[in-house]
């Protein structure tokens, strides 16, 4: 893929997640490690419904802007992932409804954020850490990341919204798309003692897919 048809690429999945509801406004950021090991990401202020793939802010490998629009705010928090995770091709942030919710209950796990309902939130994102409430834009987010020190492919800040990293931007918006969808059914399913994932079960996947699940 070039790196002109990456930046279409972009756009058209930061629209879709944007069509179907999971961040609105001028939420949410996005972005992706390009073939020289630069990155490009969403500008600060934009909306995922009308992102321009020229106006894409561009950095070159060694984390300088060298082009387009001024970057996302909260770039500290896309590079701590790119800074601790090698297999890190792509980040994605929503402020996406039910996640933010989840986030907001007294007796969340913030260990394991998301009850196993399902084998493919185990599959697509491991152990969610609940990270605690920071300002949006603060550097404090991205050094909260690092202290994870790689351990985790998704993290949902408080208040605020979820952030997964993967190894390209499909597999990334697909996790976050799993991740809300999850937390969209426990919500659904809280105060009904739903039947939840065995341990054995979960184990099952975890080895059969190679998933990382930090004990």
């Amino acid at each position: 893929m070039t790196e002109n048809q990456l930046r279409e690429h972009i756009c058209e999945l930061a629209k879709s997640l944007y069509d179907r509801g999971l961040t609105g406004g001028s939420s949410g950021n996005i972005s992706v490690r390009t073939e020289d090991g630069g990155l490009l990401v969403s500008p600060t202020g934009s909306c995922f419904g009308r992102l321009d793939p020229a106006n894409l802010s561009r950095f070159n490998a060694e984390g300088q802007h060298i082009d387009g629009h001024k970057p996302t705010k909260e770039i500290s928090l896309h590079t701590a992932f790119y800074d601790t995770r090698s297999t890190a091709g792509a980040v994605v942030h929503l402020h996406s409804c039910h996640s933010v919710a989840r986030s907001l209950l007294p007796d969340v796990d913030e260990d394991n954020f998301l009850p196993p309902l399902t084998p493919y939130s185990v599959m697509r994102l491991g152990k969610v850490k609940l990270l605690p409430y920071y300002r949006p834009g603060d550097p404090a987010m991205g050094d909260a990341v690092r202290g994870l020190a790689g351990k985790h492919s998704a993290v949902m800040l408080a208040a605020h919204g979820p952030v997964v990293a993967a190894k390209n931007v499909e597999a990334a918006v697909y996790a976050i798309e799993e991740l809300e969808e999850t937390a969209k059914l426990s919500m659904l399913l809280r105060g009904c003692d739903p039947t939840l994932m065995t341990e054995a079960q979960i184990q099952d996947v975890v080895t059969h897919f190679n998933v990382e699940w930090e004990k």
